[in-house]
């Protein structure tokens, strides 16, 4: 994944944290598609079996066919250049199990980032729940809106790293969504939904989320449009 991670973590001791990152760091070897030996890597070009793969490995497989399902097929990671691809959710999934170690560890509150991927639980302090500003796609040095209380933000699009999303019909990468940012209970479904609304359009992906009970999605195309779905409340910056 090659994912820089931050947390923000309120009570509990260091060795949380510090175990938290260790896994990050076992998950990044474990699933990138760049270094020959890792799992995934072995796993796409067929050199493992699936049952032979650690349970973390099992775990994401089983987690992209319920994303598969819930995004009508835009979230593909068979259908990617190279064979089975999770990275459209993996980086999700890792954050918010990094959230909840720490809060299996005692933590009273904590926030995690993963690249601009949420996950936070509790308050920061007791009047105030976690305030997660949105960068504006077209000028990512500014924050164009802020969301609060909820567990799970995600953001996909072309504005950070261009046009690496693959549709996942045509094999040709998306390119009409600047950013999609989904807002709900689980990150790693988040994560997924936030890609296949990226890849899919703006209509089309409007009215996936929306089958989706519990999330929410903002859409910005490449043409400057902003579309949202009826629960996506926002503050501006």
């Amino acid at each position: 994944m090659g994912t820089v991670f931050s947390f923000a973590v309120v009570g509990g001791d260091d060795s949380a944290t510090e175990e938290a990152c260790r896994f990050l760091h076992q998950v990044d070897r474990d699933f990138s598609t760049w270094i020959e030996d890792s799992w995934i890597s072995r796993l796409r070009r067929g050199d493992v079996e699936l049952a032979a793969a650690p349970a973390v490995i099992q775990e994401v497989h089983g987690l992209c066919l319920e994303a598969l399902r819930a995004s009508r097929g835009w979230f593909d990671p068979w259908r990617q250049p190279g064979g089975f691809d999770p990275t459209g959710l993996v980086k999700g999934w890792a954050t918010e199990r990094a959230a909840e170690m720490l809060r299996g560890a005692g933590a009273a509150a904590a926030m995690v980032n993963g690249a601009g991927d949420i996950a936070c639980f509790g308050r920061p302090r007791p009047d105030r729940d976690w305030r997660i500003g949105l960068e504006d796609p077209f000028d990512p040095s500014r924050i164009a809106m802020v969301v609060q209380g909820w567990p799970a933000v995600a953001t996909s699009g072309t504005y950070q790293r261009g046009p690496h999303l693959i549709h996942p019909t045509s094999g040709l990468p998306a390119l009409s969504v600047r950013a999609a940012t989904v807002i709900g209970p689980r990150l790693w479904l988040a994560d997924a939904l936030a890609t296949a609304a990226a890849v899919a359009g703006a209509r089309a992906g409007m009215e996936m989320v929306e089958e989706v009970e519990g999330y929410e999605l903002l859409v910005v195309g490449e043409d400057g449009r902003r579309s949202r779905t009826s629960g996506f409340a926002a503050e501006a910056a």
